[in-house]
């Protein structure tokens, strides 16, 4: 495992989790598209602890490498369907933002399965 691989991933991680924080503490600028987009309130946290987990999952994947990478694909996952959502609601400007969090767990899952 290289150092490389530890910083990106300790970085995804803490991205992610901020991403479920965010959303299991319901901040206005990200439950407000989630509403525009049709997501039920019930789903929220749900979403968040799925994010949660994936971000613990990707940290455990430092020490049990296939935990990672079973998280890494379980978010790689998450953030497209997050994208065909935004896609489905017709909110072109708002792809950028679950692409920022698909592309990092993209290359965390790259660097654990070649580790």
């Amino acid at each position: 495992m290289s150092a490389v691989h530890v910083v990106v991933t300790t970085l995804t991680a803490a991205w992610v989790g901020f991403s479920a924080y965010s959303v299991l503490t319901r901040a206005k600028w990200v439950v407000e598209p989630l509403a525009e987009y049709g997501v039920p309130r019930s789903w929220w946290p749900w979403l968040g602890a799925a994010k949660a987990a994936g971000a613990v999952g990707l940290l455990v994947g430092l020490l049990v490498p296939v935990i990672g990478i079973l998280a890494g694909a379980g978010l790689v996952l998450y953030f497209v369907g997050a994208v065909i959502t935004v896609l489905r609601a017709r909110s072109y400007v708002h792809i950028p933002y679950p692409l920022l969090y698909l592309a990092p767990v993209i290359v965390t899952l790259v660097l654990g399965v070649t580790a």
